[in-house]
């Protein structure tokens, strides 16, 4: 069960790591994070950590399966 939360975690900051880029750099209109710097910095780095939870989530079920 726990391969299967890591792949949730990931794939979710994965996609909210995406978001938060595109809208940071202005790609996203209509939001509070549209423009702004910081979130085309924290974007990134959300998405290599959900990558890493993917990567974690994929082993675990591997070891199991």
């Amino acid at each position: 069960m726990r391969g299967w939360f890591r792949l949730t975690v990931g794939l979710l900051a994965v996609v909210l790591g995406a978001l938060w880029t595109v809208s940071g750099l202005g790609y996203v209109e209509g939001s509070v994070l549209t423009d702004r710097r910081i979130w085309a910095a924290v974007g990134p780095v959300l998405v290599l950590i959900g990558l890493v939870a993917l990567w974690f989530g994929m082993r675990a079920r591997r070891r199991r399966g």
